[in-house]
């Protein structure tokens, strides 16, 4: 409870003395003293009431306050029975450390006000809370008046003390009361929730993230947007919300519990409404995209995104540029943990990806629920694509009025690490890694053991001819990103001009062949004589063939590392002094 609570209350007799600009205040707890020193029994937050009977001269009141003050206490309030009028040494006091001075009227029994005070604290004042929430529900449901989650989040924080957030799956900020939580704190959340709902917990999933105690619940998305009745956790893992509340419900009664799964069903109801808002893009994308596959003359096609252009890009005064984003999640044949009993053939892929693939295209930077409404992402079978219109795309040797495009943007944001922002600022292209840079380790999280993400980007088209071909070139960087290890990958169309195009492509037995003919006996020789073959062959190739580089790396002599490469060419009868074969060495790394 705020310090202010207690001025609204008639019967507690309180009269406010000094400190007019600190009752926000939060009250966790109350003391009764009249010692001259109770900084032992003080832990900070308490309204410290006493009858005075410290207070010996007007020198004393100072030091009894800079002690409160130093124990970080709410308040204090003296009672007028002792003294009648409060002194003004205390008054004094009180407002040089700038705490909080009520008078006790003299009718009025500290225990009235210390029964007061615990009540409004403890878990009883849940249930008064719950009714507060039932009744901003019952809003909610009949009406867009209730105000959406932040008003009822912040009821959490002025009548419970919680600070509480809702996040996205990828840990991004869709609502909060007060200071909006750091993106790497909400984003290691994020990861914790995703990876205990994999095995299967219930929750709340409590854990500590930089010193700091959360408890985490699940907001299923139980509206008309939602699967029915899911059999298994993997169908919905990758798109529900979750609520952050900073404290540990170990402990809390059980209708303190039951008030924030209150909570947590009532800020479903607003997703609900959102999803809803969603239902026309989806539309624009999946015409758009039956159009575009269905090999619909162009004109038809640019018809098509002169609706779609102002529903995405509202204002924009001329035809944007177009990116096509392709995603699929997929999941390996055995089941897994917490997996549930539905068989993994039975998961529909193509929704996943879609809600997935509608938040990871969502700036981190930016918080809120509403910044997704330049997506439009429709879904066929198990794969999901987004068609993103760009305002404007610039950047040097920009070629976008072809199928493919040939804009580089690999220096933009080619790269993992990369400032999202700093990137999207300097180019709005799409770029593929910057993309997943933000929310790779939740994702990772919760696709677990058996479940994989890959992406591919297009380059930038502005015209309904280039659109056919720049979904092709994302598929094919999508199946780019499949062939490369890890959970989470991702793919740009600058990739498409390298060998790693080819990769994919190559057999599976032609590929085990080709890197077993080459690589095996390289593997078994460091196997029975730990000498290292392959991580000094793999280093020599990226070296460039450089002697004095690649012992460097190794820290080896160079006469060491020429009788290691000695023997890669012995064991394999290839000559690494020959373009042909550092080629097929370095292919054969690629692929295995």
């Amino acid at each position: 409870m705020r310090l202010r609570a207690l001025l609204d209350t008639d019967a507690l007799g309180l009269r406010l003395l000094g400190g007019d600009d600190e009752l926000d205040r939060t009250v966790r707890g109350v003391m009764t003293t009249d010692l001259r020193d109770p900084s032992r029994y003080l832990s900070g937050g308490e309204l410290v009431l006493t009858g005075l009977a410290w207070r010996r001269d007007a020198t004393d009141s100072e030091p009894f306050v800079r002690i409160l003050a130093g124990a970080g206490v709410a308040g204090l309030a003296a009672g007028e029975a002792e003294l009648g009028d409060i002194p003004d040494d205390l008054i004094e006091a009180c407002r040089h450390h700038r705490l909080p001075l009520f008078a006790v009227n003299e009718t009025v029994a500290f225990a009235t006000i210390t029964e007061y005070v615990v009540r409004q604290v403890s878990g009883e004042r849940a249930g008064d809370l719950a009714a507060v929430v039932d009744r901003h529900r019952r809003l909610m449901t009949s009406g867009p008046a209730g105000g959406g989650p932040e008003v009822v989040l912040d009821l959490l924080t002025s009548d419970l003390d919680l600070r509480a957030w809702v996040l996205s799956p990828t840990g991004r900020q869709i609502a909060g009361a007060g200071e909006p939580l750091p993106g790497p704190v909400g984003a290691a959340l994020a990861g914790r929730h995703l990876a205990a709902t994999r095995t299967g917990r219930r929750g709340p999933h409590r854990t500590a993230v930089e010193g700091t105690t959360y408890s985490l619940f699940p907001i299923r998305n139980t509206g008309r947007g939602a699967a029915p009745a899911s059999r298994d956790v993997r169908e919905s893992v990758l798109s529900d919300w979750l609520l952050a509340v900073e404290a540990d419900a170990g402990d809390w009664p059980a209708a303190r519990l039951d008030l924030l799964q209150g909570v947590t069903q009532l800020i479903a109801v607003e997703r609900d409404r959102r999803d809803a808002a969603r239902t026309v893009r989806r539309r624009l994308a999946q015409e758009v995209l039956e159009l575009v596959q269905a090999g619909a003359a162009p004109t038809e096609i640019a018809a098509r995104l002169r609706v779609a252009a102002p529903v995405l890009l509202p204002g924009l005064g001329s035809a944007p540029h177009w990116q096509v984003v392709v995603a699929r999640v997929e999941w390996a044949t055995d089941g897994a943990p917490g997996a549930g009993t539905g068989a993994v053939g039975e998961i529909a892929g193509g929704p996943v990806a879609q809600a997935l693939l509608e938040e990871i295209l969502v700036d981190p930077a930016v918080t809120g629920p509403d910044t997704a409404d330049r997506i439009a992402v429709a879904h066929t079978g198990d794969e999901a694509i987004a068609l993103v219109p760009l305002p404007a795309v610039s950047a040097p040797g920009t070629g976008t009025g072809t199928g493919t495009g040939t804009e580089d943007t690999a220096g933009a944001g080619g790269a993992f690490g990369t400032d999202p922002a700093a990137v999207r600022q300097q180019d709005p292209a799409l770029h593929a890694d910057v993309l997943l840079a933000a929310v790779r380790e939740p994702l990772a999280a919760g696709l677990a053991d058996d479940g994989r993400l890959t992406l591919g980007v297009s380059a930038a088209v502005h015209s309904a001819e280039g659109l056919r071909g720049a979904l092709e070139e994302a598929r094919h960087a999508r199946r780019v990103a499949a062939a490369r290890p890890g959970r989470v990958c991702a793919a740009g169309h600058h990739e498409l001009a390298s060998h790693v195009l080819l990769l994919p492509f190559v057999p599976d037995d032609v590929r085990r062949a080709f890197t077993a003919r080459l690589l095996d006996p390289l593997r078994d020789y460091d196997t029975r004589h730990r000498a290292e073959l392959i991580p000094t062959l793999e280093a020599f190739l990226d070296c460039d063939g450089s002697w004095t580089r690649c012992a460097a790396r190794l820290h080896l002599h160079v006469n060491t590392l020429r009788y290691r490469v000695g023997r890669i060419e012995q064991l394999t009868g290839r000559d690494l002094s020959r373009l042909e074969d550092k080629l097929d060495f370095f292919l054969a790394l690629r692929m295995s």
